[in-house]
């Protein structure tokens, strides 16, 4: 008798467990990328502070919400942030293209009116996701290129810097590297160039671009990406980031995403609005679809990661790589950040 009144205490706090769960509700998810990201390649100092700057980026949004501002308020000040920490392929950190240069890549989108705004191929923008809030709220237009994009941004009053500011030694290694091996792999792969030709040798250089969707009290989604894109890319290459639709999309009525990965892929699979499109007209659930999606994505050769946020609290963070680096926050405050799988 007294092991059945144990038994029965352990069930009701499991059951108790498992509806507190369920009813957790997140206002915030964020990404840094996702790639080869092993703990034993890790020093201690740098998973710390990677851990740090996604919690305070984690911090920096979650003020905004809880002081009643709107989750685009959220989703910029939290991408502020990633952008402003050399740890992150985007704004200061951003990787460097063949030539030596960063180009920068950023979109934000609006569960609310479905507005949009990106930016691709900037050069002189201290924070990108700033320029795509700007196209989307003091133009006509969706998306802007290269120096066309940057002349708007400063017409709009935002923050320009001199190129140099971008700079950091790892990215500029990383650059060298990927020359090296390319150079190495062109002599040993005689048969095959089309990679080495369109600019996608050492995919997994790319990782680090950077992700944020929101869920404000008033009930709207927002979210963002901000990217410096791939490492040796050539020819002015774009990829999903930017691209409503790919690598970023919005819509109250079913979430907010926001990829990282080989963009190429994310592209042609239109990721971030298939996730939609499933919860939308299949009624499947935020986890559901995007597991769907990013298994599609697997299959074709492609990978990383997404986060994805839904219009009830519901997080889906799902990556095919190594690891993630990723957070959350819940409503009452509660910040968890991860890196490894």
């Amino acid at each position: 008798m007294k092991f059945l009144k144990i038994f029965a205490v352990l069930l009701i706090s499991v059951m108790a467990l498992n509806v507190s769960a369920q009813q957790k509700k997140y206002v915030m998810v964020i990404h840094g990328g996702a790639g080869t990201i092993l703990k034993k390649n890790m020093t201690p100092e740098k998973e710390a502070a990677y851990i740090a700057a996604l919690t305070q980026a984690l911090q920096a949004g979650y003020a905004e919400i809880k002081a009643g501002k709107s989750s685009i308020d959220a989703v910029e000040a939290t991408i502020h942030v990633l952008e402003n920490d050399p740890h992150f392929n985007a704004g200061k950190g951003a990787v460097f293209t063949h030539d030596g240069r960063n180009e920068l890549d950023a979109a934000i989108m609006d569960g609310k009116n479905l507005m949009a705004g990106s930016v691709a191929g900037v050069t002189k923008i201290k924070n990108p996701i700033s320029a795509a809030r700007a196209v989307m709220e003091k133009s006509e237009h969706v998306m802007m290129v290269g120096a066309g994009a940057d002349q708007f941004a400063k017409e709009a009053g935002l923050e320009i810097v001199d190129p140099k500011y971008f700079w950091t030694k790892e990215r500029w290694d990383g650059l060298q590297q990927a020359i090296k091996e390319d150079s190495t792999k062109a002599v040993l792969d005689h048969g095959s160039k089309k990679s080495e030709l369109f600019g996608v040798k050492n995919h997994d250089y790319k990782f680090g671009t950077v992700g944020c969707v929101a869920l404000d009290k008033a009930g709207n989604l927002a979210a963002g990406t901000s990217t410096g894109g791939m490492t040796n890319k050539k020819y002015g290459r774009v990829g999903d980031a930017p691209i409503i639709g790919a690598g970023t999309y919005c819509n109250n009525e079913t979430a907010g995403i926001s990829c990282t990965g080989w963009g190429e892929y994310y592209i042609r699979n239109v990721v971030a609005k298939t996730i939609s499109d499933l919860m939308e007209y299949k009624n499947l659930s935020v986890t559901e679809a995007s597991k769907i999606v990013l298994d599609k994505v697997g299959k074709m050769g492609g990978d990383g990661g997404l986060i994805a946020l839904d219009k009830k609290g519901n997080v889906a963070m799902p990556f095919n790589t190594e690891g993630m680096y990723r957070g959350t926050v819940t409503a009452d405050g509660k910040i968890e950040v991860n890196i490894y799988k």
